[in-house]
């Protein structure tokens, strides 16, 4: 049997901070200015949890790169899909924890990290985006200076918590319809999470959704069967978000999406992530290989930390204080529609730190 478990960071040596970490800000915004310059509007961006963590949603990794919640055991793909009586009840468990965890997550607004990012975006430095977060707040933030940005110029490389579907036929629906269904099954659980809403004593909400429970028996949790299944007549089968859970592979479509980006990019700037997951990584990987310039803004280790100094450069301070002073600076000089619409909302963007976050205010 494979054993399979959460990703985390190989065991490394610490490295000395980089002389590109104790920059003053504006000499850091400076130098991002460069790194874009040279881009040539062909950067593609990488994000991470750390990006999330200013809008409330904690990042499975703290400061020093250790597993924030080490006593965690989500639910492995192989044990939400298996069809038995033992499959039945982790799916009980998984969708019980994951109805009270998603609201946190539904309800979650972009913080100025991510508005930075849909600026950089919106103005051509770096139209692409490619992020493991699945919590739609890339998708708000676009939405906010562009209502009709390009959906594709995002890639959901773990998918995202806004959709489910039925395995067997792939319908699919959104995340708030197949909410109200758990909630008319399972009035107790609703009330539940209408109490925790009133008082905001919500359980701790991981980035996939996931709370924490202690001591609860799921067998009276009715999950809900596929509702198109159900009114095309079809025999139902399991409801799965459409995220990519730990032990599943990414879709051949995503990954190789998110390799043609790499390949076509002219530079990756990498944002609030440690890259533990190996999807993420093996796109860095494929830029130094290709020799494409690298710059990680990120707080901690990363899995990339030894490719320093072989195409990838990078600062180990928060991201969105970098962003912000470079934008502060670009659309000065600058003019244009795009430009007044960054304007508009540049330094907006909602801070609601977690309670009781590791570190810094953005970890990877």
């Amino acid at each position: 049997m494979v054993k399979i478990s959460i990703p985390t960071l190989p065991k490394a040596p610490l490295l000395p901070r980089s002389g590109l970490s104790i920059l003053p800000i504006p000499e850091a915004a400076s130098y991002l200015a460069r790194f874009l310059e040279n881009g040539k509007g062909q950067t593609v961006m990488l994000t991470g949890a750390g990006v999330s963590v200013d809008s409330g949603i904690r990042a499975y990794r703290g400061e020093k790169g250790t597993y924030s919640n080490p006593n965690y055991k989500p639910i492995l793909y192989h044990e939400l899909v298996e069809d038995s009586d033992r499959g039945d009840m982790f799916r009980r468990r998984y969708w019980a924890r994951s109805f009270l965890g998603y609201p946190p997550v539904r309800d979650a607004q972009p913080n100025p990290t991510h508005i930075y990012i849909a600026a950089l975006q919106h103005l051509g430095l770096a139209p692409k985006l490619i992020t493991q977060n699945v919590d739609n707040l890339h998708r708000k933030a676009y939405s906010l200076i562009s209502p009709n940005y390009d959906k594709s110029s995002i890639l959901e490389l773990h998918g995202t918590l806004a959709k489910v579907h039925c395995l067997k036929h792939r319908h699919e629906q959104t995340r708030d319809v197949y909410q109200e269904d758990i909630a008319r099954m399972n009035p107790v659980w609703d009330e539940e999470s209408k109490e925790a809403e009133r008082t905001g004593q919500r359980p701790r909400t991981n980035p996939d959704g996931d709370v924490e429970l202690h001591g609860v028996d799921y067998r009276s949790f009715s999950v809900p069967p596929c509702r198109i299944c159900e009114r095309e007549k079809l025999k139902s089968s399991m409801v799965k978000p459409n995220v990519v859970f730990f032990g599943e592979t990414i879709t051949a479509e995503v990954r190789d999406a998110s390799l043609d980006l790499i390949a076509n990019s002219s530079s990756l700037l990498i944002l609030g992530t440690s890259l533990a997951t190996y999807s993420a990584y093996r796109l860095v990987k494929l830029a130094v290989e290709h020799k494409k310039p690298i710059l990680m803004i990120t707080t901690g280790p990363t899995r990339a930390d030894p490719f320093m100094g072989n195409g990838l450069d990078k600062m180990d301070r928060v991201a969105g204080d970098v962003l912000g002073k470079y934008l502060d600076e670009a659309v000065k000089t600058s003019t244009g529609q795009e430009v007044e619409d960054v304007k508009r909302y540049l330094h907006t963007g909602v801070v609601k730190r977690p309670p009781a976050v590791e570190g810094p205010r953005a970890e990877g």
